[in-house]
């Protein structure tokens, strides 16, 4: 087996790639507690893992059996704590390896050039009515549902399953229309479902400039992998939610280069 020998240490090619998967692994994880009040309950844990190791080193019987009670019903506690992040993690798995499929499926489709062309007209539609909507300071919320059913989200609003257009999604988000309020479902190049309510993050570390439209696209986006687009009802600003990620004042180029990454 081809390693490498320092010292009294044998490092293989095994125990090079160990190391890059655990810290793969352990990179992920802090990309999906990043900025969530999870993150700070995962620091506790390691805090009482640190603790309890140095109770076992130094012999502390009364405050090791503590521990080691709390240890035998923790893993059903973490699986309770971080089921919402435990599945995001999932998702985004199942997600990757069915782009990976799709991008295979796709180069051998002889109609891959009609559908493109289908989803350039989609997502100039969008941006057209975004781009209104920014310049009129209307106030909007779209999430790009892709193949993701948001089943649960989109009984909370009003059925649609009509062809995207920017006229429509203009007078969706118009203040006089009675969907206006909530956000907008695209699911499977339609848009799916309007007026829908999304869940609001709690994310302590926002700045308090963010109102409910941008904390309900940040809520939507922590919990499944998603992207969700936001234009201010104050400043007109376009502005992007990924993974708990906030990208604010979107330039239309921009907008243009995270939908056609996100759609």
């Amino acid at each position: 087996m081809i390693g490498v020998k320092i010292g009294f240490l044998e490092i293989t090619i095994w125990d090079v790639l160990d190391v890059l998967i655990v810290g793969y692994l352990m990179y992920r994880v802090y990309k999906l507690l990043r900025g969530s009040i999870t993150f700070n309950i995962f620091i506790g844990l390691l805090i009482i893992l640190v603790f309890y190791w140095l109770v076992d080193v130094l012999n502390m019987l009364l405050l090791y059996n503590l521990f080691n009670s709390f240890a035998q019903i923790g893993v059903f506690t973490l699986v309770v704590i971080f089921q919402p992040e435990i599945r995001r993690f999932l998702l985004y798995l199942g997600d990757s390896t069915l782009n990976q499929s799709n991008l295979w499926r796709k180069i051998l489709d002889r109609s891959i050039s009609n559908a493109d062309t289908n989803q350039s007209v989609q997502i100039d539609a969008i941006i057209t009515a975004l781009i209104h909507l920014s310049k009129h300071k209307i106030g909007a919320l779209v999430v790009l549902a892709n193949h993701v059913k948001l089943v649960e989200i989109s009984r909370t609003g009003i059925a649609l399953d009509a062809e995207i257009s920017p006229e429509l999604l203009i007078s969706i988000f118009n203040k006089e229309s009675p969907l206006h309020d909530g956000a907008v479902l695209i699911h499977n190049h339609q848009i799916h479902a309007a007026s829908c309510i999304l869940p609001v993050s709690e994310n302590n570390t926002l700045p308090t400039s963010v109102g409910l439209r941008h904390r309900a696209a940040i809520g939507i986006s922590e919990k499944v992998d998603i992207a969700a687009l936001i234009v201010s009802e104050e400043t007109g600003y376009v502005s992007y939610a990924y993974r708990g990620v906030l990208l604010r004042k979107l330039s239309e180029e921009k907008l243009l280069e995270l939908l056609q990454k996100h759609y």
